[in-house]
């Protein structure tokens, strides 16, 4: 019996020991978090089969036609007075044809499908850089939510340590109870704080966590990273020039002219004459073998492809007006992130200066002078409220500041500020 409760423990021992190496804390980085999007996103994973499935389409575009073949018995006479050489008279026939492509149809055909795969290719990178947007602008409300609820902790901490020191105050008849009181309530605030930063903060993860494809549970993941913001060297003139030859959206319409002409010249081809060559072995008594050769040619009198030739060159066209409008895209979504991103960074400039330690000293000055009687309640609240605004508001600039650097690199069509 002991020896059966020693192996029950150590089994317990082992699941609890297994279970917490499984389900242990994770702390991702933006480098990791990317590569394990990279790696498990289901449209991304979807979108790398629908690239497969076009280049199986290459190998269908460039197969040469089936030769066709026919064997043919005639003359077949089960009616003969002579029962035994039913088949005196029959006339055997072996035929066989091929369709011989002009004008290189089979080489466009393939060029056209190459083409769809170098466009596939793009559309995907370009779909992989929006995911990207939404994986770092969730990545990044973790970060802002996790110094939101610091704040929150850091604020709810002072504050009990003020009403500590108010408790003693009161003990000592410094202050009435009506005071003890209205701090106590004013408490509420800092509490409500502190739980609406947990809420966003677990919101924010479980966000992240979908985009991952990842079934962590939600209290143990974490990111770190930095949670700051920073000048911009770089002008617009060049994220301009960086993004003509980045953006994958752009390229993928560059791509589609270059198969809207292809298919034009497809269609061309496809208006020519394809003769059809034969070649047929029978027999014919009293000739015993004999063979003969045959070119069929269609005549093209009415249906030379018009419609397909009108078609393909109007694409051309319109193709080209899509890379217009794509290039005057690329420009519009840079001039914005990058008015949006020099927004924030004018109104972040003066908190970093000069407003967060001005609203930290006099919160320090405020709440030093109350606990010694120079300063009333309303002031020692109104100090309390002002640190608590500057700095929670800071924290979002902060935020919109990461989100505007993410909007930029959007438009760019890479990483161009971390």
């Amino acid at each position: 019996m002991r020896c059966l409760r020693r192996r029950l423990a150590l089994s317990i021992w082992a699941v609890a020991w297994i279970a917490s190496g499984a389900f242990g804390q994770k702390t991702l980085t933006w480098d990791e978090a990317k590569r394990e999007f990279q790696s498990s996103n289901p449209a991304l994973r979807a979108g790398q089969i629908g690239i497969g499935e076009s280049r199986a389409q290459e190998l269908t575009a460039f197969l040469r036609p089936n030769p066709d073949l026919t064997v043919l018995v005639d003359q077949l006479n089960p009616f003969t007075r002579n029962p035994y050489q039913p088949f005196a008279n029959t006339l055997p026939l072996l035929s066989i044809s091929y369709l011989h492509e002009r004008e290189h149809k089979r080489e466009l055909r393939r060029e056209s499908a190459q083409d769809g795969t170098a466009i596939a290719i793009s559309q995907l990178a370009d779909q992989e850089r929006k995911l990207l947007f939404d994986l770092r602008n969730a990545f990044v409300q973790v970060l802002q939510q996790n110094a939101v609820l610091a704040l929150a902790r850091e604020n709810l901490e002072y504050y009990d340590r003020l009403l500590d020191v108010s408790r003693k105050r009161l003990k000592a008849g410094d202050i009435a109870q009506v005071d003890l009181d209205r701090l106590e309530l004013q408490r509420v605030q800092f509490e409500s704080d502190l739980q609406i930063a947990l809420v966003n903060l677990r919101t924010a993860k479980i966000q992240l966590l979908a985009l991952l494809n990842d079934r962590t549970p939600v209290e143990q993941l974490n990111v770190t990273g930095r949670f700051d913001f920073a000048e911009i060297p770089t002008s617009l003139e060049e994220y301009r020039q960086t993004a003509l030859e980045t953006r994958q959206d752009l390229r993928a319409a560059m791509q589609g002219v270059d198969k809207a002409k292809t298919d034009y010249r497809l269609a061309l081809a496809n208006g020519s004459t394809d003769p059809i060559f034969g070649l047929n072995v029978a027999r014919d008594p009293p000739i015993p073998v004999f063979f003969g050769v045959s070119v069929t040619i269609p005549m093209r009198i009415f249906d030379r492809n018009q419609g397909e030739k009108a078609r393909t060159q109007l694409d051309v066209g319109r193709q080209q007006r899509l890379v217009d409008a794509a290039q005057a895209q690329v420009f519009s979504d840079l001039d914005s992130a990058y008015a949006t991103l020099q927004t924030n960074l004018t109104l972040l400039r003066p908190y970093r200066t000069r407003y967060l330690q001005q609203a930290a000293r006099v919160r320090e000055t405020i709440s030093i002078s109350y606990r010694h009687g120079g300063a009333s309640l309303l002031d020692f609240l109104q100090a309390q409220q002002d640190y608590r605004s500057i700095q929670l508001t800071y924290l979002n600039l902060v935020g919109s500041y990461l989100s505007a650097a993410n909007q930029l690199n959007l438009a760019v069509g890479r990483e161009v500020i971390q």
